[in-house]
């Protein structure tokens, strides 16, 4: 098994969720972007989780390597793990750092009439609109990465033939098989539910508004 259950069920909910977020935000559907947000929220920490006690082939130890091995690998050298070659290691960090600003900054946000972020009360007014500015940026720049995603995945997918698609659907492809056996899926679970616990107690804790009497 190349990528197991929870990475594949984690890549696709982050698409999913991207998409919402667009569509809400666009529609003005606040309550959904608020709960999209906390969805993406831990969707993101349970994945960067999984990228230290995950499967094989899932941990960033795995497939992240440094600039030298990225440099030779760009001229040509072979990809030294079956999974995300040293290029595409580097793209799925700075989208899983993207998509962590845009979560974060977003506790902060609000649209000034119903929906006040979770953590917009704890902040002062100049971290307010910083946080505004950088969950504005953050998307624009997660689109940029999220189209180049989807152009050198379509080449590997349709021009190489890796069965790249078939891969992040079902586990494994022609070209795409694991080395060693999956780490049991309810690890996985269990990360997300505590997770998902932490973010809620968490949140929890912010301060309210004050009354006005």
């Amino acid at each position: 098994m190349l990528w197991d259950l929870p990475t594949r069920v984690f890549h696709w909910a982050l698409v999913l969720c991207i998409g919402l977020a667009w569509w809400s935000g666009e529609e003005g559907r606040n309550d959904v972007h608020e709960w999209t947000g906390y969805t993406l929220l831990v969707l993101v920490v349970s994945r960067i989780a999984w990228g230290f006690v995950g499967s094989r082939h899932s941990r960033f130890s795995d497939f992240v390597h440094g600039p030298r091995t990225t440099i030779a690998y760009l001229r040509g050298a072979r990809s030294p793990t079956p999974g995300h070659n040293p290029l595409g290691a580097w793209s799925v960090l700075a989208l899983l750092l993207l998509m962590l600003v845009q979560a974060v900054s977003g506790l902060f946000n609000s649209d000034d009439i119903l929906f006040p972020g979770p953590l917009y009360y704890a902040a002062s007014t100049p971290l307010r609109d910083t946080m505004g500015v950088v969950h504005e940026l953050a998307f624009e720049a997660l689109l940029v990465l999220i189209a180049l995603h989807v152009l050198v995945v379509s080449y590997h997918q349709w021009v190489k033939k890796e069965g790249l698609i078939r891969a992040m659907l079902v586990g494994k492809a022609a070209q795409k098989t694991g080395l060693s056996a999956p780490v049991a899926t309810w690890k996985a679970l269990l990360i997300f539910i505590l997770v998902a616990a932490a973010v809620w107690l968490g949140l929890e804790q912010a301060p309210q508004p004050q009354p006005l009497w």
